[in-house]
Order: structure tokens, then sequence, then C-alpha cells
């Protein structure tokens, strides 16, 4: 039977939702049973075999729904592979170069040893909710800074680890933080 995968999300205006859904989406494509869903609507996490888990990035800080489904499901979260993703940088450089975690995420990998961690370009459009966000939009700095091809790329590495339970990510890639390739992904 195929792994069964999550992928929660924190996101206020969608965009991080929105990456969340194309993971999911290449994960179901390469044979894994994953749906995306709210990080704050998750109950349980127990059913699943690998936790995809994102936020988007506010003022340095991940997404609070983020953090609060870290620490809620945090034993079952440490028994199991767990891939952490950022969305938030509103320029093109997430697409150029490695975006480190901020500190609140690389918490997070490091206590419940996660495999591993992306930043992906973010997305702040007109109709934004929160007074900053409109004002980084109206000050002409917002802007869609995603990149689907990429985070498909990161997406088909989850599923080639997921679908090879044991094995690990194949190889480090330059554009990953906190990879462990020398380890494999089954825990617990």
């Amino acid at each position: 039977m195929p792994r069964k995968v999550l992928v929660a999300y924190g996101t206020t205006n969608g965009s991080t939702a929105q990456i969340a859904e194309a993971i999911a989406d290449v994960l179901r494509r390469s044979g894994l049973r994953a749906e995306a869903i709210s990080a704050g609507s998750v109950t349980d996490v127990d059913s699943y075999d690998v936790v995809v888990l994102g936020g988007g990035l506010y003022a340095g800080r991940w997404h609070k729904d983020a953090r609060r489904f870290a620490r809620r499901h945090r034993r079952a979260l440490a028994t199991r592979p767990l891939w952490l993703f950022s969305s938030g940088p509103l320029d093109a450089t997430a697409s150029q170069r490695e975006i480190p975690p901020v500190r609140g995420v690389k918490a997070v990998l490091s206590r419940l040893d996660a495999v591993e961690h992306r930043t992906f370009g973010g997305c702040l459009e007109k109709g934004a909710k929160g007074f900053i966000a409109r004002k980084i939009v109206d000050s002409g700095k917002g802007g869609d800074f995603r990149d689907f091809t990429e985070i498909e790329r990161w997406a088909r590495r989850i599923a080639d680890a997921s679908s090879r339970p044991g094995q690990g990510p194949v190889g480090p890639t330059s554009e990953s933080s906190g990879t462990r390739p020398e380890e494999g992904v089954e825990r617990g």
C-alpha cells in the first residue's frame, strides 16, 4: 500500500497553501497518498507515514499555525520522516541561492530531527490581509516570487525518499539546509 503523506501548512493569504497543494499533487502523481491540510485544523498525525510542514514567513517568523503544529505534534513528528519548508522572501533570492531557515524553523529542524528544510519565494499581492502586508503591496514591493518548478523538484525529492523507506534522500543538494543524506529517513 502506498505511503500516506500529510502536507500541513500555515498561511495567512493563501500562497503557502498553494505551495502545499503543489507539493501534495506531485506526491500523488508519484504514487503516494498525499493530502494538503491547514496546520491549524490537523488534530492527529498518527495515520501518516511522512509529514511535510510549511509556513509563510512574516517579519522573520514562521507562521503561528506551523509553529503550533510542530509543538502540538512533536512526539509523533519525532517518529516519522519530517520535511520542512518556508515561503516568504519577496524577491528572487530564494530561486538564486539557499536561504537558511529562520531561528524558529532551525529549532524545529534540530529538535525534531527533520530530514530537510527549503525556503521558497513568497507571494504578496493586492488584497492581502493585514495592515503591514497591504503597505508592502502599496509600496510596490509585493509580487509573486514562487518558483513552482523548484517547488515541484523538491516535492519529487520527497516522493523519491518516501517511496524508498529507510533509504533517505538521494545525495545532498546545495539548496537544502539541514540535509542528512547519510542517514535514512525511516525513524521510530
